[in-house]
């Protein structure tokens, strides 16, 4: 029978959710704040731990501290319990290496699956490196053989998390201590400058890595991320991919190459916003708006001026010009705010 320790500073809810567990034969432990929790942890090494944000003596925050410190307590999945649904408060929450996160009022179908799966994940994970340790407690076997079952590792035990239009996914100066999968939609990564002007500089689709920095706790994100469609990311802690990785070469050296080629790309940019014509820029991003949406030319590109503007690195204005200059020649069609390309080689053959 597995163990939960529930920490909850609210009787009645405490009292609920403890008598909803054992109906699914949990072992259930309670504490009513913080420190009580801290206690019991350490005393108990319950397989899960359920905990309010919210609470007297010490909030969950710190709760989440002291257990991830403790090399006893540090591998206990951890799942959220509070009111706050914010976006900015269940980022603050996974970046600081809870499992999960789950809102006040909750469903009991809710509840149920987020312990069983964060339960399941963990009894998995634990299988998988007692099957490929040596005696002496290093892996000798890969159990992700190249980069297509990495993304799908992240799709099936990573946090999912939905974004709107405009919402930041994280922001530049936050603790980098968790690595995304977009499942869906499209993102952009920005940099603010001296003046507040937003410069962007990348889009990424479906199926893209985000938050790659240093593998050091302490490293910051270095620019921001925001949602330009509906999003859905998938995301887990640096410290569990740093374990992958390094019992996997060959994933290893698959993130490496892919890292590089990004590299490469971002120099490409570069060399276009320094050296290209404001013509060329501007049919470029165009071009480059349309592959990563996943348009096909007859499609709308709905995308703002001033995102165009950044991507390319010319001013909105001059933009703006050189569209009104395209359509005349019956590159483009513009109808508000969407571009429609109709001549998709002489777009490309611009210089």
């Amino acid at each position: 029978m597995k163990t939960i320790l529930i920490i909850e500073d609210d009787a009645a809810l405490r009292d609920n959710t403890a008598e909803l567990l054992e109906l699914y034969n949990f072992h259930v432990i309670t504490a009513a704040n913080g420190k009580i929790g801290i206690d019991k942890a350490n005393a108990h090494i319950p397989d899960l731990i359920i905990c309010d944000i919210m609470m007297p003596e010490l909030d969950g925050y710190g709760v989440l501290d002291k257990v991830s410190k403790d090399s006893t307590t540090s591998h206990i999945p951890f799942i959220f319990l509070s009111a706050k649904t914010e976006h900015k408060e269940v980022r603050k929450g996974m970046d600081l290496g809870a499992d999960d996160y789950i809102t006040k009022p909750f469903e009991e179908e809710e509840l149920i699956s987020a312990v069983e799966s964060r339960l399941a994940k963990a009894e998995i994970l634990n299988h998988t490196l007692v099957k490929n340790s040596s005696p002496t407690g290093q892996i000798e076997n890969s159990s992700l053989r190249n980069l297509n079952e990495l993304k799908n590792f992240f799709d099936d035990n990573g946090v999912i998390s939905s974004y709107n239009k405009g919402d930041l996914i994280y922001k530049e100066g936050e603790r980098s201590n968790n690595i995304y999968l977009i499942l869906e939609g499209v993102v952009k990564s920005y940099k603010m400058n001296g003046n507040g002007k937003e410069l962007i500089t990348a889009l990424h689709k479906a199926d893209d890595f985000l938050g790659f920095t240093s593998f050091a706790e302490s490293i910051i994100y270095q620019e921001s991320v925001m949602a330009v469609e509906n999003v859905q990311v998938a995301g887990i802690s640096k410290n569990e991919l740093k374990e992958i990785l390094g019992s996997n070469k060959e994933v290893s050296v698959e993130i490496l190459n892919l890292l590089t080629e990004n590299i490469c790309d971002i120099k490409e940019q570069l060399l276009q916003m320094a050296y290209s014509s404001v013509r060329k820029k501007t049919a470029n991003t165009i071009l480059q708006f349309a592959k990563i949406l996943d348009k096909k030319p007859e499609d709308a590109i709905k995308i703002s001026r001033y995102d165009l503007a950044s991507v390319a690195g010319i001013a909105t204005e001059s933009l703006i010009r050189t569209l009104s200059g395209f359509k005349k020649k019956g590159l483009i069609e513009i109808e508000g705010r969407n571009i429609r390309i109709l001549d998709l080689e002489k777009l490309n053959s611009i210089e």
